[in-house]
């Protein structure tokens, strides 16, 4: 059956203009994709995914790519726009790489991390929303359960999160829908794929107080990572960003305590959120 080259979307972004420009001085060229990954030095594999905007250009890629067809610095120049290009699809590609990673790693700072939440703390998280109706709170609700399926299956990703001491302390939809998340929490402490630990407050200030990190391991052996914010987030592809992410994370764990030492903290905190005994008459 004969190859065919998937229809491209130049407009849509500079990561989409830089492929399809990859393309067209590729075929201009008239070179084949396994012909253009000797001459670059890449895979086969990744210049298509390239080409369709399905990853970032390597931080190499566009002066090769400049070299190799004797632009100058063209492709340097869309490469610059890409890399600080806001992508309005940000998160919609942020969860086709966690649908794919086989290592997922989480630090979060004033939640649980969606992954790891109860239905009743997320429809409370989801609630605090300004201005969101019943029907809009169901619906993140539901789309935050089935974000977990995965890790439920029969071969899920190794999952593991660092969580700031003060999300145990910071009861969301009250005392009985944060022992039930405790609970939770405790239950997925140290199993065959889930590991979870707790940065304690005496450890003090450190440099990702600003908001929550994501990091995924995609099959490739390629590194993504995510930094989230309120209403939006930053898509890390470039290895050197993500390297520098992981150096961040790697520190916190070592400063983290033992999962059991977690567990111990957890079951600590849990008595506060206990169900007042009735006073005897």
């Amino acid at each position: 059956m004969r190859y065919a080259p998937k229809t491209l979307t130049p407009y849509v972004s500079a990561r989409h203009y830089f492929g399809s420009e990859q393309r067209r001085h590729r075929e201009v060229a008239k070179l084949s994709l396994v012909q253009l990954a000797d001459i670059v030095n890449s895979s086969k594999s990744n210049l298509a995914r390239v080409e369709t905007a399905e990853l970032m250009p390597p931080p190499e890629l566009p002066s090769a790519l400049d070299a190799a067809f004797g632009t100058e610095k063209y492709f340097f120049g869309l490469y610059q726009l890409a890399k600080k290009e806001i992508h309005p699809d940000r998160f919609r590609r942020y969860m086709e790489f966690e649908s794919q990673a086989t290592v997922i790693e989480d630090f979060a700072t004033n939640a649980v991390p969606g992954l790891l939440q109860t239905r009743a703390y997320a429809h409370a998280f989801f609630g605090y929303w300004p201005g969101a109706t019943a029907e809009q709170v169901e619906e993140r609700v539901q789309a935050r359960l089935l974000r977990q399926e995965r890790r439920r299956s029969v071969h899920p990703p190794r999952y593991s999160a660092i969580l700031d001491e003060a999300i145990l302390h910071r009861p969301v939809g009250g005392p009985e829908v944060m022992r039930e998340q405790l609970a939770a929490l405790l239950a997925q402490i140290d199993t065959s794929h889930t590991m979870i630990q707790v940065l304690p407050f005496l450890h003090g200030g450190y440099a990702l107080m600003e908001g929550p990190l994501k990091l995924l391991t995609l099959p490739s052996g390629q590194g993504v990572a995510y930094e989230e914010g309120r209403m939006s987030g930053d898509l890390l592809e470039v290895q050197g960003d993500v390297a520098q992410r992981r150096a961040l994370y790697d520190s916190l764990r070592a400063y983290a305590l033992s999962p059991r030492d977690s567990a111990a903290l957890i079951q600590h905190l849990m008595e506060r959120y206990e169900p007042c005994a009735p006073a005897s008459t």
